[in-house]
C-alpha cells in the first residue's frame, strides 16, 4: 500500500506586544523567540530521514507562516544540496490560511480597542461553534480539500504544510471524531509543532496521525 504523509506545522510565536487579535492582518511577523522556534522545528525536520526527503513545502500566505516555512525551506534545501538534488520552492495556498474572525484588529484586555467594548462580547455564545467568524466546519472543509488534492498530487511522498492553530486542529478533530467542532481552549497544537497525517495514496483514507513538539524547550 502506497502512503502519503502531510506534516502540518504551526507557525512560531508572533511579535505582538499590544495583544492585537491579528487574524489575517498583514505586518505580524515572528518574534525573536518565534524565529528560534521555527529554526528548532526546521532542524528537527531536516534531521528526520522521512521529512528531509519532502517533495514539496506549502504555506499560508500570511507573514508568520511564510517566515516559519522559510526557515524549514532553508534547512531542507541544505540537505538537498548535499545530495545534489534540486532545491524546493515555497508555494502559498489560501486554503490553509488562518480562520476568518470578526474580532480582527481588536485587542485582548481593557481600554480603547479592547475586544469586549462596543458589544463584541455578545458574539461569544459558544466556544464549540464559533459565532464570531468562520465556522470550524468551513475551516476543516477547506483544509481537507487541500489535503486530498495534495495526497493525489504527491502520491507516495512526504510534504510539509505550514499553517495555523485553528485550521490544523479543526481538520484533525474532524478526522479523529467525525466532527470539527471543539473547545478552542483544549487544542493540542503548540507553536511550531508538527501534526503528521498519513493517508492511503489511492483512497485518501487516513492511516495514522502523530504529533511532536520540537520547539517545546525554546526560550
Amino acid at each position: 500500500m502506497q502512503a502519503t504523509t502531510i506534516h502540518f506545522v504551526r507557525h512560531g510565536e508572533v511579535h505582538n506586544p499590544d495583544h492585537i487579535l491579528y487574524e489575517r492582518l498583514p505586518g505580524f511577523h515572528l518574534s525573536d523567540r518565534g524565529r528560534r522556534m521555527a529554526e528548532a522545528t526546521a532542524r528537527y525536520l531536516a534531521a528526520n530521514p522521512q521529512t528531509n526527503t519532502a517533495a514539496a513545502i506549502y504555506s499560508s500566505p500570511l507573514d508568520r507562516t511564510r517566515e516559519t516555512a522559510q526557515a524549514i525551506l532553508t534547512a531542507l534545501n541544505e540537505i538537498r544540496t548535499a545530495r545534489n538534488e534540486e532545491p524546493l520552492e515555497l508555494v502559498t495556498d489560501q486554503r490553509i490560511i488562518e480562520a476568518g474572525n470578526n474580532f480582527r484588529g481588536t485587542r485582548i484586555g481593557h481600554g480603547e480597542g479592547a475586544l469586549w467594548r462596543n458589544g463584541n462580547w455578545r458574539l461569544v455564545t459558544n466556544l464549540w461553534k464559533p459565532s464570531w467568524g468562520e465556522s470550524y466546519r468551513q475551516i476543516a472543509a477547506r483544509v481537507g480539500a487541500f489535503a486530498q488534492e495534495k495526497v493525489r498530487e504527491h502520491a507516495g511522498q512526504q510534504i510539509i504544510v505550514v499553517s495555523h492553530e485553528s485550521p490544523i486542529w479543526s481538520y484533525r478533530h474532524l478526522l479523529e471524531t467525525g466532527h470539527p467542532e471543539h473547545n478552542m481552549l483544549l487544542r493540542h497544537t503548540a507553536l511550531a509543532s508538527v501534526t503528521s497525517i498519513t493517508y492511503d495514496s489511492q483512497t485518501g483514507n487516513v492511516m495514522s496521525i502523530t504529533y511532536v513538539d520540537p520547539a517545546a524547550g525554546v526560550k
